[in-house]
């Protein structure tokens, strides 16, 4: 553990014991394990907002490719057709564009879901601690 041995984990305690006593020692070890499992839902709360902030970004960036490719095959295809042809690759793309915008406002719906789910979770996680540190303190 943290490349410790047991002689030095078996020092660290005896000094705790004998700079504490053993009647603080237990709470002293409870407020330090508390401690650090909030760090750690901190960090890990942190970690899956950069990441869906992450996957945010990217869908937007995957869209704006989609939008370019698209304006830029329109213009070359303008360049060369005659105006028949063009009319009907037009409603083709109208409808490719419509199903594109479709599949956008679902991922944006899924998006939201997935948001609306973090923050139910976080809330349901801070009250159940409110209720841990409410019962502890009864105690």
């Amino acid at each position: 553990m943290f490349g410790m041995g047991f002689s030095e984990i078996f020092m660290i305690a005896v000094v705790a014991i004998l700079a504490l006593g053993p009647d603080k020692l237990p709470k002293a070890m409870y407020e330090i394990a508390k401690y650090f499992k909030v760090l750690k839902k901190t960090i890990n709360d942190a970690k899956t907002s950069f990441e869906q902030e992450v996957r945010i970004a990217e869908l937007k960036e995957d869209a704006q490719k989609y939008k370019e490719s698209i304006n830029k095959t329109k213009e070359s295809v303008r360049k060369k057709l005659t105006f028949e042809e063009l009319e009907e690759i037009k409603s083709g793309l109208n409808s490719a564009k419509e199903v594109a915008n479709k599949n956008l406002e679902e991922i944006k719906k899924d998006i939201d879901s997935v948001k609306n789910i973090d923050t139910k979770q976080s809330t349901k996680n801070k009250t159940k601690e409110s209720n841990k540190n409410k019962e502890v303190r009864k105690s």
